[in-house]
């Protein structure tokens, strides 16, 4: 169900883009169009016919104020369009975002991204690329694990548009030998693939941004770290919408040991 629903909020986004998609600027600088606003409807409508009384976090409602307070440690992360930047530019790398947490762990995800007609899950410790027909219905289905780290040296994938000298300045002390520049949470789903195997992010971002990308991953083998060395988490961490707000850090897609990190950073970066 968490399938069909990204994929049918990908087609209604593609529909808008057709149209003319009406971008303006949130209170906190970010664009934000018409077709962020339709996807979220349309998901968090599904996700009540699905299960009523689970709270859902979806960005645009929390931007607005509209934060559930959690009572359960069950609860969705909701990204309707990630990547709006590189959707206004006309890009190809925006992806629709649901997940299901349990106990601060992302256990299921969903990232469909509508341009490229592709979708990733995962799940109960699987994971899958799947490709979207014209008809929205998912075929040639794969699964996806991640690779052992090669010899020859690491390949990071960065963000397109929020690449910083912090992150920059990590890689450099890695053994990276290629970059790969890719915008949403399509990094995670290249990690997931084995296409790369780290992709760092030192610089904000939100749980709805990171968690179905992030589900992905751990179900494809991978695993997401704070800088101190402790898994990424998810639930509110304070009040309103910046209760939300992501540490910095690390997706990989081998072990940390076997990746040769060094994730006690604290003297250099905040986590």
């Amino acid at each position: 169900m968490l399938e069909t629903l990204a994929i049918e909020a990908g087609q209604i986004i593609l529909g808008i883009r057709a149209n003319g998609a009406g971008a303006r600027l949130k209170c906190d600088g970010s664009p934000v169009t018409d077709a962020d606003q339709a996807a979220e409807e349309h998901i968090a409508a599904g996700l009540r016919r699905i299960e009523r009384g689970t709270p859902i976090i979806a960005e645009e409602c929390a931007c607005d104020g509209g934060v559930p307070i959690i009572s359960t440690d069950r609860f969705f992360l909701v990204d309707p369009l990630d990547g709006t930047k590189e959707f206004i530019k006309g890009r190809s790398d925006f992806t629709v975002n649901i997940s299901l947490i349990e106990s601060g762990v992302p256990r299921l995800g969903v990232v469909v991204a509508p341009a490229r007609n592709e979708l990733f899950s995962g799940g109960y410790g699987i994971a899958y690329r799947c490709r979207i027909s014209a008809d929205g219905s998912v075929d040639e289905r794969e699964k996806i694990t991640t690779r052992n780290v090669p010899i020859a040296g690491l390949t990071a994938v960065v963000s397109a548009s929020h690449t910083n000298a912090e992150t920059s300045a990590l890689l450099e002390g890695m053994a990276v030998h290629q970059r790969l520049s890719i915008g949403s949470s399509l990094k995670f789903c290249l990690v997931a693939a084995g296409m790369a195997d780290v992709y760092p992010r030192l610089g904000r971002t939100m749980q709805w941004d990171t968690a179905a990308g992030d589900a992905v991953l751990r179900n494809a083998g991978g695993c997401t770290f704070r800088l101190n060395g402790s898994p990424l988490s998810y639930g509110a961490r304070g009040d309103g919408v910046d209760g939300f707000e992501n540490p910095h850090f690390v997706a990989c897609g081998d072990d940390v040991d076997a990746l040769g990190m060094m994730f006690d950073l604290s003297d250099t970066y905040s986590s």
